[in-house]
């Protein structure tokens, strides 16, 4: 059995340099070396510790990693590392640094999770939650393999479909029948499961938010009345925007098939039992009931 190829895949930055050697551009590689050189000063003081030989080395694999992320961006897929060591003469090491670091900036923006907190918006949180990013994606040592930008494409088609989530929840909200709901928190799964379940009454009404004395009067609705369901989720989309309607249809085709409380909801399932099944659909997006 013969043994599995291992391909050298080193950061573009290096590639990059080692095309540079090759050539007579003693100038060029003087002035790449001082800006990178720069360049590592400022993530040593800012994001390591430039008091020690170990931050210096933390920062100098952090710029390796950025500044090879932003080429990887700014370069076709097709382009090999000569085009990347003309690309770093003409454009400098700092742009492209630069190209890399707004990248993780972009992505840290972005919602990593469908439950947002008031705290996600808080300064300091952003600010460490940009470091960790920055850290985790570009941290890359020159004689190693590296996959960062792999890593940062992964991670941001998943914070896209997480922010798609998240702004259908939104619309939802501020289209709720009763009025616009504005909590600073949102459970975006919740909100659209309430959207979702409320809609099989049929009539296109807008709930996206709930609570047991609204589901009581939802079961019983669809008991006595025997709406079909198609023709409620049909009413619902036809009010979502077309941005927004791709995250609801998903859900729909999910629920179909999977939810336990339109699945039971016409059976003769205990409303305590279908109400249990319903909080764990809509979560902290149920208002208590007092009185």
């Amino acid at each position: 059995m013969l043994p599995a190829l291992v391909v050298e895949r080193l950061p573009r930055l290096v590639l990059a340099i080692r095309c540079l050697a090759r050539h007579d551009v003693e100038d060029h590689a003087v002035i790449m070396a001082d800006e990178l050189s720069g360049i590592t000063a400022m993530v040593a003081e800012k994001f390591t510790n430039d008091k020690t030989a170990e931050g210096i080395v933390r920062a100098y694999y952090l710029t390796v990693g950025c500044v090879s992320l932003g080429l990887d961006h700014d370069l076709e897929p097709d382009e090999d590392d000569e085009a990347a060591m003309h690309y770093l003469i003409e454009q400098g090491a700092e742009h492209v640094f630069q190209t890399g670091f707004r990248m993780i900036r972009e992505l840290a923006a972005l919602p990593e999770d469908s439950l947002v907190g008031e705290y996600d918006q808080d300064p300091v949180y952003l600010q460490r939650r940009l470091k960790e990013l920055f850290v985790d994606i570009c941290y890359a040592d020159p004689t190693q393999n590296w996959a960062g930008f792999e890593r940062y494409a992964t991670q941001h088609r998943q914070r896209k479909a997480v922010q798609a989530i998240v702004r259908a929840a939104g619309w939802l909200r501020r289209h709720h029948y009763a009025g616009p709901i504005n909590d600073p928190d949102l459970n975006a799964e919740g909100v659209i499961a309430v959207a979702i379940i409320s809609a099989i009454e049929g009539g296109g009404r807008i709930v996206a938010r709930s609570s047991q004395k609204d589901f009581e009067r939802l079961v019983k609705s669809v008991r006595k009345n025997k709406p079909d369901f198609e023709e409620g989720w049909a009413a619902l989309m036809a009010q979502i925007p077309p941005q927004h309607q791709p995250v609801i249809a998903e859900r729909i085709a999910s629920y179909r098939t999977h939810c336990t409380v339109i699945q039971k909801i016409r059976s003769r399932t205990a409303m305590k039992t279908l109400f249990a099944e319903f909080e764990n659909y809509a979560g902290s997006e149920l208002e208590a009931d007092y009185g």
